[in-house]
């Protein structure tokens, strides 16, 4: 079930020896995970309090994460005190601007945002990937798409076929694999929830980061496809278009990138349709069904690609339309 928004009752006494002892603890967030997010406010400062809860949560991939994205240039929170042992740590505050309502409250910024936050991917893939990440590859995309047909297909009624879906998902995937573009570091969660405007910042240090503890060596089409088909928000087709050939364009990436995006676009879609009947049924966090439809919309889109055929095929034989987006409305 999902943790209250109550601070952990040894909150004030870190907050306190870290020099906030008159500070307010403030709900801020929950998240996917087991991590909860407070503000805390203090004369005329604040700050964010982290809660990663032991044995469910470790912090320090968090602040290893942040350092190394700081020293590359890129915009993530200080770390201003930390208790590892008891999973606590107070970190800068980004404030309340994200990119999500940000760009919905203001549709004529939307293009400028996204060439913003894709710049800021084009950056971080010319800097060497961050050492002691685990490798984020072919076996470990067929893993996570198992999400789908070990939650998704069971909670609906699916009688599906195991085989060929794994079959199908290397048939694609292993092209990708083996396509030559060097690894890179990958934020994993790179979306419009997870991106916030930092005003007295310029140009990719505008755009702050957060939620990139699962940090991963991978392909640098995937935090791509993760922010522009964004489980969370509608990113406009043209807009997606345009960013995809702008990070083309600004890389020289070949086409097969493109091909690479609208794989593991699908891959990750796939994965998340599994994620989200995982937290629903698993940890009570029943909100993510809302988000269902939109993951069907995107991954049959995804799936009119030529090079996902195979994986088109299995979906056609194995998960009827009232099964799919018209299950969750």
């Amino acid at each position: 079930m999902a943790a209250p928004m109550i601070p952990p009752a040894h909150a004030p006494a870190f907050l306190a020896a870290h020099g906030w002892g008159d500070a307010q603890i403030l709900p801020l967030a929950g998240d996917a995970s087991f991590r909860r997010y407070f503000r805390v406010i203090g004369t005329g400062r604040q700050a964010v309090l982290m809660d990663a809860p032991p044995p469910h949560e470790d912090p320090r991939p968090f602040v290893a994460v942040a350092e190394w994205l700081r020293a590359h240039g890129l915009t993530a929170p200080a770390i201003l005190a930390r208790d590892l042992e008891r999973g606590m740590l107070l970190i800068e505050d980004f404030g309340d601007a994200r990119l999500r309502e940000t760009a919905d409250a203001a549709p004529d910024t939307e293009a400028r945002h996204y060439a913003g936050v894709t710049d800021l991917l084009i950056h971080l893939h010319r800097q060497p990937a961050m050492p002691g990440l685990r490798v984020h590859a072919l076996e470990q995309w067929l893993g996570e798409v198992s999400l789908f047909s070990d939650w998704y297909c069971p909670t609906l009624e699916l009688d599906v076929d195991r085989d060929g879906f794994f079959a199908a998902w290397e048939q694609v995937l292993a092209p990708v694999s083996a396509d030559g573009f060097p690894p890179v570091t990958v934020l994993r969660d790179y979306h419009a929830e997870n991106i916030m405007l930092v005003p007295e910042r310029d140009g990719i240090a505008h755009y702050g980061l957060l939620d990139f503890q699962d940090a991963l060596i991978g392909h640098p089409a995937y935090d791509l496809a993760s922010v522009l088909e964004d489980a969370r928000r509608d990113v406009s087709p043209a807009v997606e278009a345009a960013m995809l050939d702008r990070y083309i364009e600004k890389t020289g990436a070949n086409e097969a990138f493109r091909t690479a995006y609208w794989v593991l676009a699908a891959q990750r879609n796939t994965r998340i349709l599994g994620v989200f009947v995982r937290l629903w049924k698993r940890d009570g966090k029943d909100g993510y069904r809302k988000f269902q439809p939109r993951m069907w919309g995107l991954l049959e889109r995804d799936l009119a690609h030529p090079a996902l055929v195979p994986v088109r095929q299995w979906f056609d034989a194995n998960v009827p339309p009232e099964k799919r987006a018209a299950a969750w409305q």
